[in-house]
């Protein structure tokens, strides 16, 4: 593992405890420019996973919560008269930063949810004839309940697609939970983080790193099959796009990356595809009695489709 990674782990881990698959897959996301969609119940440690990368990034974090009364002018800012020069102002609003904690984002409006749909895909906010490009690397990063809790709102397949992965943080076992005990005895275990351990260059130069690992045609072809299946059946209503089919194939790369190597095997793909697809499948009223979830039918397509072979000239 590149040793740059293993220090923003490391870094994680003095705050949260036994997720360091969570934590893997969390910087997978980052090294892909892609935003992430953590949901589970209250308390489990979602906003302290965020809060901890941000103290480990040398970056701007914004955090807004994502109340029903949160307006879309409180994420991209608005525009007013400059009472001096008589022409219009931009004033920021929490998007402009390089990490955005959105808290408990399926608790605010549909319209305060909309407001992010172009910042996540385009990178910008048009707003009033005016583009403002934000600052790279730039990332989404939301917690969301799930959506039986009391007070919440389903966010719009559209919204869910722009997502490049969701993870689910778990209960912690009897072991960890001693230790999360311990480790609050004297005070938020956040400010354990006591320096950023890394900088928006070595974020920057990662991200490039990962695009220059290599995929085969095979390893794409198993992509597209995957991708194709959730498709096909007639258990599901809405499958999977071509922009998952995108998030698979670059979250296949880091990885790959993270692994330390400088190539995509199947089993890369494999690990990383329930978290990248899942969320992005809507199973019909059979698929639901069939799976129960979207998670479990991608497990079945993992589990049925053909393996490429993992051939030596796969990786030259």
């Amino acid at each position: 593992m590149d040793q740059r990674i293993m220090n923003l782990t490391s870094s994680i881990e003095k705050v949260i405890v036994g997720k360091k698959d969570v934590i893997l897959k969390l910087i997978s996301a980052l090294l892909c420019e892609g935003h992430i969609l953590i949901e589970d119940v209250p308390g489990v440690g979602k906003t302290q996973l965020i809060a901890s990368l941000s103290r480990s990034l040398n970056g701007k974090f914004n955090r807004i919560q994502m109340t029903p009364d949160i307006m879309p002018s409180d994420i991209i800012g608005f525009t007013m008269i400059n009472q001096t020069t008589g022409e219009l102002e931009y004033k920021p609003g929490a998007a402009i930063c390089n990490f955005l904690l959105a808290d408990e984002i399926n608790r605010a409006s549909p319209k305060a949810q909309s407001s992010l749909l172009e910042i996540m895909e385009e990178g910008q906010i048009s707003l009033d004839g005016s583009t403002h490009v934000l600052p790279k690397p730039f990332m989404v990063l939301a917690t969301q309940n799930p959506v039986e809790t009391y007070g919440t709102y389903h966010l719009p397949e559209a919204q869910m697609d722009r997502f490049f992965m969701k993870i689910n943080m778990g209960y912690p076992t009897s072991e960890e939970e001693m230790q999360i005990l311990e480790r609050t005895e004297f005070g938020n275990p956040v400010y354990f983080i006591e320096n950023a351990v890394l900088s928006l260059e070595d974020i920057r130069n990662l991200q490039d790193e990962v695009r220059k690992v290599a995929v085969v045609p095979q390893v794409r072809k198993y992509i597209t099959d995957i991708v194709r299946s959730t498709r096909d059946s007639e258990v599901v209503t809405l499958g999977v796009s071509p922009r998952g089919s995108i998030a698979l194939y670059k979250a296949a790369k880091a990885v790959a990356f993270i692994s330390g190597r400088n190539y995509v095997v199947p089993d890369d793909v494999k690990y990383i595809a329930g978290s990248v697809l899942a969320h992005r499948i809507i199973l019909s009223a059979k698929g639901k009695t069939k799976y129960n979830t979207s998670g479990e039918f991608v497990n079945r397509i993992l589990n049925t489709l053909p393996v490429p072979m993992q051939r030596q000239e796969m990786v030259q």
